[in-house]
């Protein structure tokens, strides 16, 4: 399959979904408004909304359903980014090429977007109109995605990550880090679409496994790119992690070997669907876009 004709395809069914749910930058709260849609559609992937379709219609399911749910996995994943940048955090100029949410509306309005983002994918998770999802599922996937982005997370690996800065760390820690700081959110993605699939406990296992797997890959990739690629590439600032003394897997065991990490963890990824039938090709080429990206 033409994995980048699916991502294209997608993409556009997510962002026409977002442009239909989100917030209008209109009103006495229009500047707010514009704040937090200035991130959201500042040109992302939506790899996130994307595995979370993919996995249901792996499973039998549609995703014209699965849509506002998996919006809400773009909005928390843009408040992490806002916050991420923020002169108290990793101080970065630019996101996804263009300048970051704090330098355009400011630093208060920015954490006020991301605010504003985190809370309204929880709006959209816990949607009462959506009457397709039992209400023990939609509680399922609320605490999942809930645990998945809070301490022991999402926010977890960010807090830690920085806490690392400069320091020597035990690998085992690293990987933690960075479980919790990207994979675990990317899983959750994953969890979420198996749940609206309906997937039996095997199912759920082995897309679990997936969604770990490629959580784990993701974010050793960006820490390649981080180093490999250009500024321009990746519309951030290119070197970062060296400049932050940040714990990384190439800094722990050098480019060529965490290539060969990388890849065994998509490798990892794309086993674990062997229990499923051609509806799953979209995420196994989607494990191997996820290693084989440019930014």
């Amino acid at each position: 399959m033409d994995i980048k004709k699916y991502l294209q395809t997608k993409k556009i069914q997510v962002e026409q979904a977002l442009e239909q749910n989100m917030f209008k930058a209109e009103g006495l709260l229009a500047g707010h408004m514009e704040s937090m849609r200035y991130s959201l559609f500042a040109g992302g992937k939506r790899v996130r909304p994307i595995l979370c379709i993919a996995t249901a219609e792996a499973l039998g399911g549609n995703a014209e359903p699965v849509l506002p749910m998996a919006c809400a996995f773009d909005c928390i994943h843009t408040y992490s980014l806002i916050h991420d940048d923020l002169p108290a955090m990793d101080n970065d100029d630019l996101r996804r090429g263009k300048l970051t949410c704090h330098k355009v509306f400011g630093e208060a309005e920015a954490i006020l977007a991301g605010d504003g983002l985190l809370t309204y994918g929880f709006e959209l998770l816990a949607r009462p109109d959506n009457t397709s999802l039992p209400p023990n599922d939609r509680l399922k996937i609320i605490h999942l995605v809930a645990r998945a982005i809070g301490s022991l997370g999402m926010v977890g690996g960010q807090a830690l990550d920085m806490a690392s800065e400069g320091k020597t760390i035990p690998f085992e820690t690293l990987r933690y880090l960075h479980s919790c700081k990207t994979g675990a959110l990317i899983t959750a993605a994953v969890q979420t679409g198996a749940i609206l699939g309906q997937a039996s406990t095997k199912q759920y296992q082995a897309m679990t496994s997936y969604g770990e797997n490629i959580g784990l890959a993701f974010q050793i990739k960006d820490d390649l790119l981080n180093i490999e690629a250009t500024t321009e590439q990746l519309g951030k600032a290119a070197g970062s992690d060296a400049v932050l003394e940040k714990a990384t897997y190439p800094a722990f065991f050098g480019v060529e070997e965490t290539r060969k990490k990388a890849k065994q963890a998509i490798a990892n990824a794309i086993s674990a669907l062997d229990i499923f039938d051609h509806k799953s090709d979209p995420l196994r080429e989607l494990a191997k876009y996820i290693y084989e990206r440019s930014k």
